[in-house]
């Protein structure tokens, strides 16, 4: 296995098992308290960004980013996406692939 395959495989499990630096490490901590509870987030989490070398711009851009991928796999989870043909779920195939290629294309736009 080769060093990314390692790292991949720490951060799918727990991230904090994950060999990271200190500015990755604060930058998945303010992600996941973002996640999980956003309304308890507070001016230290940010300045916690700061201390660590991230600027306003990249406060705004980890913020944006985290952000649209919760706001997205919320839409996937309450549609079923992935979940078709199972019993319960909302969605027919092809509603499901539109759905995920629109998600994709619209994700991608953004480095054409």
């Amino acid at each position: 296995m080769s060093l990314d395959e390692e790292l991949v495989e720490a951060l799918k499990g727990d991230w904090r098992t994950a060999e990271l630096d200190e500015q990755d490490r604060v930058m998945l901590e303010y992600v996941e308290k973002l996640t999980k509870n956003p309304s308890s987030m507070w001016r230290d989490d940010t300045d916690a960004l700061r201390a660590v070398g991230f600027d306003d711009t990249a406060v705004l851009q980890i913020t944006l980013i985290a952000s649209f991928f919760n706001y997205i796999n919320r839409v996937a989870g309450a549609l079923g996406v992935g979940r078709e043909g199972q019993e319960g779920s909302v969605l027919t195939p092809t509603f499901s692939q539109k759905f995920q290629y629109a998600s994709v294309r619209k994700h991608t736009q953004a480095y054409e």
